[in-house]
């Protein structure tokens, strides 16, 4: 079963979500973690585990070969995200652009843009207690996030069989990253906040949701912080409420040493606890 953990917003709380809860499943079930945020990856602040393996990670872009190119500009009209453009009696290609669809390259009569192999980030896997990390991370530069979660999504699927329980702890808002870290899961956890920014992104994540025809429900992180708002559009719109994490000093506390934070309030364990069996329901009914 594959979970995603996203936000129409930064600073909900995913990561808080997805690493207490990813380990509070492990102590009965076999449970990958995955770090989908892969410009900002920090599931690995709370998540210490041994190294095991890495993985340099690389994507395609073109390289123009002058001598052999007749300048028939084939490349540009084929290209549609202007990554490769006619000057004069030159090809420019932007690396920064390309999205490695090869058809500059498959679509020229003269064979003159082969692709090349560049480096994009890493994937590193770590084993925390009984449960396995995935964590991603773009390198400095690199402007891209969706090359390096789909080829994430890959590895994971490559390495852990259908008994794990996938979590996977996505970027946050409703572009790109978002839709390519969350269109093959069989469900995703809305993280909002009790206040107008996180009724308002919340909004957003829900449609980008309903798009991609995906089954969710929303947790409600810092609740009494705010208003009932968020409750409210949550009934009007028949949108399940899964959790609701308290305001606490003593969370903040808690997280800003690095550490987990479920086993430590009897409140908040309550809330995970609910977490864990509407997700270990949900996998008795997908495995059926």
């Amino acid at each position: 079963m594959k979970i995603a953990i996203a936000s129409g917003k930064g600073g909900t709380g995913k990561t808080t979500l997805s690493t207490n809860l990813s380990v509070l499943l492990s102590e009965t079930e076999r449970v990958v973690l995955t770090d989908l945020d892969v410009e900002e990856p920090n599931s690995g602040l709370f998540i210490k585990g041994d190294l095991k393996s890495e993985e340099i990670k690389y994507k395609m872009i073109p390289e123009w070969k002058e001598d052999t190119c007749t300048l028939c500009g084939e490349c540009q009209k084929n290209c549609n995200f202007h990554a490769v453009i006619q000057l004069g009696p030159q090809i420019m290609v932007f690396p920064e652009l390309c999205h490695s669809c090869f058809a500059c390259s498959e679509l020229c009569p003269t064979n003159s843009l082969p692709m090349q192999a560049q480096r994009m980030g890493t994937i590193k896997e770590y084993q925390y207690r009984q449960m396995a990390f995935v964590e991603s991370c773009l390198d400095i530069g690199q402007e891209q996030a969706v090359p390096l979660i789909g080829q994430t999504n890959e590895y994971v699927n490559q390495k852990f069989d259908e008994d794990y329980i996938m979590i996977f702890d996505a970027p946050p808002g409703t572009s790109c990253p978002v839709i390519e870290a969350t269109k093959d899961v069989d469900y995703v956890i809305l993280v909002t906040e009790p206040t107008p920014f996180g009724l308002h992104d919340l909004k957003l994540a829900v449609e980008t949701m309903k798009e991609l025809k995906k089954d969710y429900g929303v947790v409600i992180n810092r609740y009494g912080l705010g208003n009932d708002d968020v409750i409210d559009y949550c009934k009007e719109e028949n949108v399940t409420v899964l959790a609701k994490i308290p305001n606490s000093r003593k969370v903040a506390e808690i997280y800003s040493k690095g550490k987990l934070i479920y086993n430590e309030i009897p409140e908040i364990k309550e809330q995970f606890l609910k977490l864990k069996e509407f997700i270990l329901t949900r996998k008795k009914e997908f495995v059926q």
